[in-house]
């Protein structure tokens, strides 16, 4: 037989599109020509194929083949059609039968010793073999990645050789064990109370844990803004199983090992300020995640926020608002889910601290007017994160810090079951008719929160917010109603706009 089809999957941002690898052997001049619109890295699979084939122990043939990997306009990249090519030559030349191939899939990149190596994606491909009830055969090291997918049967192998064998019936290949998950089993509790005062900010650390709030530290060097960034993570809940698996396939798509343990704890990044945009929010020749991104269903903490660059911060507004990035190339249009919680911390003015006599008025309302007014309005609690007016070193006993670090865990994990109840999302993901229906407010709580919004020069989205911010104050409280009392609290999260009227004369 001179013609052969194998089944293998593209990566194309979270999906994967089946790919039918098409090999054809003819007579004349030997050749290698592989088309369907191949990036450099996948045309140099004749060189990794001849050799990984060579070594094997196969006659290469001294024909003219044509590979074709249809259909032609999914852009493909990376090393991952090696093994389908080398199977398809092996069928072509009638080393292996072409029923052998029937309900299989092939992924894996070849050395050119025939040893088969691990590829990025290999979370999406198995949800697509779920899909389509294929087979998979891939490299023994995606195996324990692979694990984390459950409903596709596998064949994890180390060599060219081995899949030969498989294919055969001389060796089959043992199949591929599933990893027994158990949701919520990756809780974290961190130190709370060893964080030396800074109330009013470990109560909008769980404010914001609470309802998802994006939240701002605003504050001298050395107060405390890192260390209870920090925190936010031992106050979630664990991802539940829906949530780990779209975590664990965008960290397969970037190319991050993805690890049983942890499996269901939320991600926190913490990219340095001279993160490019490409960085933050994902991109490339063929598009892969970013930070955002890899921030999905967890949390984003930006240190020294005004460092990053406007234009930099102003490419999060839109997944800081729909929850997904969409990057669009010339070749390929992709879409990355980005559900994050931004969590940020500043200095209030250049040389660190307002109290600073070499920094004026007019310098440091230059410093906070890098950030600009769209992106504030995203952000639904500024807290000032002061500094201490004394020196203290005490903290209280292990066992009351203990039973504090718990209380406040559950406290924030009811608030959040009842948002679950009521609306099937946090609070932070309401929209303005979910707002209205869920956070209903009497004629003079709400004369009063409006007259507020207006002293304050408020925009309408921050007013929302402000709102939202509300509701989960009162969930905390374990109120069913939205009441003044936590309208104040509210409105009192807005310490950067406040700073900013200030120096501005407003």
């Amino acid at each position: 037989m001179s013609v052969a089809s194998v089944i293998t999957f593209a990566g194309q941002g979270m999906s994967a599109p089946q790919i039918t690898v098409e090999i054809h052997l003819a007579n004349g001049l030997p050749a290698f020509q592989l088309v369907g619109m191949a990036e450099t890295s996948v045309k140099e699979a004749r060189e990794r194929v001849r050799s990984a084939l060579i070594n094997s122990g196969f006659e290469f043939p001294a024909k003219r083949i044509t590979v074709n990997l249809a259909p032609a306009e999914i852009p493909k990249a990376g090393g991952r059609y090696d093994l389908p090519i080398a199977i398809g030559v092996l069928v072509a030349c009638g080393v292996l039968p072409p029923t052998s191939l029937s309900r299989f899939a092939f992924v894996g990149e070849l050395g050119l010793n025939g040893e088969l190596k691990p590829v990025k994606g290999i979370i999406p491909v198995l949800l697509a073999c779920d899909e389509n009830q294929n087979e998979v055969i891939l490299p023994a090291a995606n195996d324990a990645e692979a694990q984390l997918v459950e409903g596709v049967r596998r064949f994890p192998a180390t060599t060219l050789l081995d899949v030969f064998h498989h294919l055969t019936g001389d060796v089959p290949l043992a199949t591929g064990q599933i990893w027994r998950s158990r949701a919520g089993a990756d809780a974290t509790l961190l130190q709370w109370d060893d964080i030396v005062g800074q109330e009013q900010a470990k109560r909008a650390l769980m404010v914001a844990a609470a309802g998802g709030h994006n939240l701002l530290m605003l504050g001298p060097p050395g107060t405390g803004k890192s260390l209870l960034a920090s925190r936010l993570l031992g106050l979630l809940p664990p991802l539940d199983q829906d949530e780990a698996m779209a975590v664990a396939a965008i960290r397969s798509v970037k190319g991050e090992p993805v690890v049983q343990q942890g499996f269901y704890q939320r991600p926190f990044r913490s990219p340095h300020h001279t993160a490019s945009t490409a960085a933050l929010i994902g991109g490339g020749t063929q598009p892969t995640p970013g930070e955002v991104s890899l921030a999905h269903c967890g949390v984003l903490f930006l240190d020294e926020l005004p460092e990053f660059g406007r234009r930099t911060l102003d490419v999060l507004r839109e997944p800081l608002e729909t929850g997904d990035v969409h990057i669009s190339r010339a070749s390929a249009q992709v879409c990355f889910p980005a559900r994050f919680q931004l969590l940020a911390a500043m200095n209030p003015s250049p040389t660190g601290d307002t109290d600073d006599n070499r920094c004026t008025p007019q310098q440091q309302l230059r410093y906070l007017n890098r950030l600009s007014g769209p992106l504030l309005d995203r952000i639904d609690i500024q807290i000032e994160v002061p500094r201490l007016k004394s020196f203290v070193l005490n903290s209280p006993k292990p066992d009351a810090r203990q039973d504090s670090q718990i209380a406040a865990r559950e406290a924030v994990w009811q608030a959040r079951a009842k948002q679950q109840e009521r609306q099937g999302k946090t609070n932070a993901a309401l929209g303005s008719g979910e707002l209205a229906e869920h956070c209903k407010l009497s004629a003079s709580d709400l004369s009063f929160v409006q007259h507020a919004a207006e002293s304050l020069k408020l925009s309408m989205r921050t007013f929302h917010r402000t709102l939202k911010v509300a509701r989960t104050l009162a969930d905390l409280d374990n109120d069913d109603a939205v009441t003044r009392a936590h309208l104040a609290e509210a409105l009192g999260y807005r310490a950067l706009d406040t700073l900013i009227n200030q120096l501005s004369g407003v």
